[in-house]
């Protein structure tokens, strides 16, 4: 049977930026069909039953309660990440939540507590974790060609905090800033890479702006079980642009202007409030009159998330938007990833995996309550000044 015969069927929660990222996916893949959905907002609901055919709900439990829906995609605004999960589970829908998973270690072991009790899956993601150069490195270093993983470098100069934002999403206790969202994909990232236990992390984080009341950025090391050591640094404050170090390659896996984060800065600058810049936010997304649907078709490189370079006992492997560069004793080769045929197809993989041929989820429950766990740590070492020492930490699942 070929997977467009027998699609994951999927009820949304939430039509807004996360869902507009992971729509060109949701259009191109024949793995997966939209059936239901719930958003506050009435032209998105309107939108979605004109573009996928699917049910419009009036509410988040009614998606859940679905008798057509089997997984749900939770991709609301972070603080309801926790609830909404534990109500599809205890609709007897397994999950796809967004990252991050929750705001608390607490939220995070309700949500998997209540999935297994329902005996329901839960996948978390999208993170930058799921692409295919990152995946391709780990399958370098599972080869045993390299030897073992002795030290990761993660850097990441983006714009993010001069998009267009909603007043909580400035609010650190209410998951704003660039812990809660970015090293969300920044950690998975080096955790998966470098094994998944972390022992401890110490870290700087900086608020720069008082405009914009909440991290723009970090610095942290983290520590392994297995000896290796990461060092883990995001800027958000829109000057320079690593994609620079990415062959002009974007974050999606486009061509990306030069100028692009000036021109994000110049365009705040004509934001007069935070109402104002809410409803920018809010017009952009789907079902928004100023949304525009980014391309479907195949891009030629693969999406990423800064340059990541690991070191390993006998080698380096660089990370690039179109695979990873090999430094060893035998010189330098390039190893080509797979550009995936839809954008965030890898999402997708995992997702079929699970529903459709009982694989155990690399992004699970238990594997992202470590991530959480880590940018918890990172705001803490801020705060007190000293390493943090972890306790709810996992090691990579074998497939």
């Amino acid at each position: 049977m070929s997977p467009s015969a027998n699609p994951v069927r999927l009820g949304v929660l939430g039509l807004g930026r996360a869902f507009t990222l992971m729509l060109p996916t949701f259009m191109a893949d024949s793995r997966v069909k939209l059936v239901a959905a719930f958003d506050p907002r009435p032209d998105a609901r309107t939108a979605f039953a004109q573009t996928f055919g699917g049910r419009v709900h009036e509410s988040a439990e009614a998606v859940c309660a679905d008798p057509d829906v089997e997984w749900v995609y939770v991709a609301t605004p972070h603080q309801m990440h926790a609830e909404q999960v534990q109500l599809a589970a205890r609709h007897g829908k397994h999950v796809l939540v967004e990252k991050p998973m929750a705001l608390s270690l607490a939220d995070c072991a309700k949500m998997i507590d209540v999935c297994e009790v329902a005996g329901t899956q839960l996948i978390v993601g999208h993170s930058h974790s799921f692409n295919a150069p990152v995946l391709l490195a780990r399958q370098l270093i599972d080869s045993g060609a390299f030897g073992r993983v002795c030290m990761v470098h993660a850097m990441q100069y983006t714009d993010f905090l001069y998009r267009p934002r909603r007043p909580e999403e400035l609010d650190t206790a209410q998951g704003g800033g660039v812990v809660f969202s970015q090293a969300a994909h920044q950690v998975d990232i080096v955790r998966l890479l470098a094994g998944g236990e972390v022992s401890s992390v110490r870290a700087l984080t900086g608020r720069w702006d008082p405009t914009r009341p909440t991290e723009g950025a970090y610095s942290a090391l983290l520590t392994f079980a297995n000896g290796a050591f990461a060092s883990a640094t995001y800027n958000g404050y829109g000057f320079y642009d690593t994609d620079l170090l990415m062959d002009g390659v974007g974050e999606m896996g486009r061509p990306k202007s030069r100028d692009a984060h000036y021109q994000t800065r110049v365009r705040m600058k004509t934001v007069t409030d935070e109402a104002q810049e809410a409803a920018v936010k809010t017009e952009r997304n789907f079902g928004g009159s100023l949304f525009t649907l980014a391309a479907t078709e195949a891009p030629d490189a693969c999406q990423h998330f800064g340059p990541v370079l690991v070191s390993c006992e006998h080698g380096d492997l660089r990370l690039t938007p179109r695979g990873v560069q090999v430094f060893d004793e035998n010189g330098s080769r390039f190893v080509p990833a797979v550009v995936p045929a839809v954008p965030r197809a890898e999402v997708i993989d995992e997702l079929w995996t699970v529903a459709r041929e009982s694989r155990v989820p690399l992004h699970g429950g238990r594997w992202s309550q470590a991530t959480v766990e880590v940018c918890l740590a990172l705001l803490e070492s801020q705060r007190a000044g000293q390493d943090i020492m972890l306790k709810h930490q996992v090691a990579l699942p074998r497939h």
